[in-house]
């Protein structure tokens, strides 16, 4: 398993939270996903390391920015 914070700027309120981990579940791999508004933090945990264009693409299609690995 291997655990990456990642750090995504946009994100609000639950909803924005819900909309990023809904994107990054799709994921293959993925096994959890944290999403903190508050703190702009992403913690995701998957069965192998993820390529971060991958989620790059997974936070943008749920239109945020990821900034990269906090």
């Amino acid at each position: 398993m291997t655990t990456t914070v990642y750090k995504v700027t946009g994100m609000t309120c639950g909803h924005c939270e819900s909309a990023v981990t809904s994107e990054i579940s799709a994921i293959d791999g993925v096994t959890s996903v944290a999403a903190v508004a508050a703190t702009g933090e992403v913690t995701v945990t998957s069965d192998t390391p993820l390529d971060e264009e991958t989620v790059r693409a997974a936070v943008d299609e749920a239109g945020y920015e990821l900034v990269g690995q906090g």
